[in-house]
C-alpha cells in the first residue's frame, strides 16, 4: 500500500501543476474564440486522442456489469457543463474568485463522500485539515478573489463558477460509485459523450464556428492534449483507486502552481502572503491525509 500512495501521491502533483497552468491559457484563448466554442475544441480535441488510444486497446469499457446511465451523467458533469460554466463565468469574474470556487471543491466532497463513500467518513482531522488549507488558499489569492470585475453579469459569473465546482465534486462522487470499468475507456467515453453535448450548445448560442488564428488553435491543442485528454486519463485513475477525497488535494494546489508559474513565466509579482498560504495549504493537506502519509512512509497510524 505505501508504494501504491506513493503512486498516486505523484499523480495529484502531476495534476496540480498542470491545471495550475490552465487557467492564464484560457484567458490567452478566449482572446481568440468564443467561450463554449473553446470548450468544445478543447473536449473534442482530447476525445480524439484518448478515443484513438481506447479504439486501439479494443474499446473495452466495462469488466462486469454495465452502468451507462451513470456513465452518461458523469459525462455531462465531469466535462461539458463545467467547462461551459468555467468559461462562461471567467468572462464576468476576477480569475482569483474562478481560483478560489475550485478550491472550495474538497469542502463540498467532503460531505457526499461521507453519505455516498464507504470508508471516507467526514472526519473531524479531515474536515479540519480541509478547512485550513482553504484558508490557506483564501490568503494566498487575497482580495482580488473578491474584487468587483464590474460586469453587469458579475453574480451570475460566480454562481456559473461555484456550480462547476459542484459538478466536479458530484462527478467525483459518481465515478468512484461505478462497476469496474477500463480507466482509459472511461476517460475516452466521459469526453465523447462531453463532446456530443457540446456541440450542438456551442452551435445554438454562439453560431457556427469561425476558425480562429493559428495562436489560438495551437492554445486550444495544448490545452486538449495536457490538461484535458492526458489529465482526465489521470484523474480517473485516482477517484477509481484512491477516493475522490484524496483526489480534492489536486484543488489546493491549482493555485499555489498557477501564482509561481504566473511569477516565473509572466513575471507576475509574488503576494507577501505567499509563504503564509503555503504554510497553511501544506498544514491542511498533512492533517486532512494524515493516515494516507503516514502508510507512504511506513509508519503506523496513531
Amino acid at each position: 500500500m505505501p508504494e501504491r500512495m506513493g503512486k498516486y501521491w505523484l499523480m495529484i502533483a502531476t495534476l496540480g501543476f498542470v491545471w495550475g497552468g490552465t487557467f492564464p491559457l484560457i484567458k490567452i484563448a478566449l482572446e481568440g474564440i468564443t467561450p463554449f466554442w473553446l470548450a468544445a475544441g478543447r473536449i473534442g480535441f482530447a476525445a480524439l486522442l484518448l478515443g484513438a488510444i481506447w479504439g486501439w486497446r479494443g474499446f473495452t469499457l466495462f469488466k462486469g456489469a454495465a452502468s451507462w446511465p451513470a456513465v452518461l451523467i458523469i459525462g455531462l458533469f465531469s466535462t461539458a457543463l463545467p467547462f461551459m460554466l468555467i468559461n462562461w463565468g471567467q468572462q464576468h469574474v476576477s480569475a482569483g474568485f474562478t481560483g478560489l470556487s475550485m478550491a472550495a471543491i474538497p469542502l463540498m466532497v467532503l460531505p457526499l463522500a461521507h453519505v455516498f463513500i464507504p470508508g471516507e467518513q467526514m472526519v473531524l482531522r479531515r474536515v479540519f485539515g480541509f478547512v485550513i488549507g482553504f484558508i490557506g488558499v483564501a490568503i494566498l489569492i487575497g482580495g482580488k478573489a473578491f474584487e468587483s470585475s464590474s460586469s453587469e453579469l458579475e453574480l451570475l459569473g460566480r454562481l456559473a463558477c461555484l456550480s462547476a465546482a459542484g459538478c466536479y465534486a458530484m462527478s467525483s462522487i459518481l465515478t468512484r460509485r461505478l462497476p469496474p470499468v477500463d480507466p482509459v475507456g472511461l476517460a475516452a467515453v466521459l469526453l465523447v459523450i462531453g463532446t456530443a453535448i457540446i456541440l450542438p450548445v456551442a452551435w445554438t448560442v454562439e453560431g457556427p464556428p469561425v476558425i480562429p488564428e493559428g495562436q489560438t488553435l495551437a492554445v486550444i491543442a495544448l490545452l486538449g492534449l495536457i490538461p484535458t485528454a492526458a489529465a482526465n486519463l489521470l484523474r480517473v485513475i485516482v477517484v477509481r483507486e484512491a477516493g475522490p477525497t484524496f483526489m480534492t488535494l489536486t484543488n489546493y494546489q491549482v493555485p499555489v502552481w498557477a501564482v509561481l508559474l504566473g511569477a516565473v513565466f509572466l513575471g507576475e509579482a509574488l503576494p507577501a502572503s505567499m509563504l503564509w498560504a503555503m504554510a497553511l495549504i501544506l498544514s491542511g493537506l498533512c492533517i486532512s491525509q494524515w493516515g494516507a502519509l503516514t502508510r507512504l512512509f511506513g509508519k503506523t497510524q496513531k
